[in-house]
């Protein structure tokens, strides 16, 4: 299962992991964000010692999206050694992701 986060989370739970981290910008009211829940629950599980799958509310945490230029949800971001190496937005099918998320890992 992923893990929610906040903005005074973020530099200790993801620029400073020692994985690379898929964070899922969402907010409850949003739809696509919604199917992409248990997606994004069962690349945790999948992924797990590989990769770090967390979810930040842009409802309750305006700092970190507005830094990283969130304008749509979802809106997912691939973090390796604490930088954006990856980003995509909108609900996708599971294969598109893992093609993202193993392209991160093999690199």
């Amino acid at each position: 299962m992923s893990q929610s986060i906040t903005d005074a989370e973020f530099a200790t739970e993801v620029l400073k992991a020692d994985l690379p981290v898929l964070i899922d910008f969402w907010a409850p009211w949003c739809g696509p964000c919604k199917a992409m829940t248990p997606i994004m629950d069962e690349l945790a599980t999948e992924y797990a010692g590989k990769l770090k799958v967390v979810k930040m509310n842009v409802d309750e945490n305006i700092e970190i999206p507005g830094q990283f230029g969130v304008m749509s949800i979802p809106t997912f971001i691939i973090f390796k050694d604490g930088s954006p190496v990856d980003q995509f937005v909108g609900s996708k099918p599971k294969d598109d992701v893992k093609q993202k998320i193993d392209a991160v890992l093999a690199a």
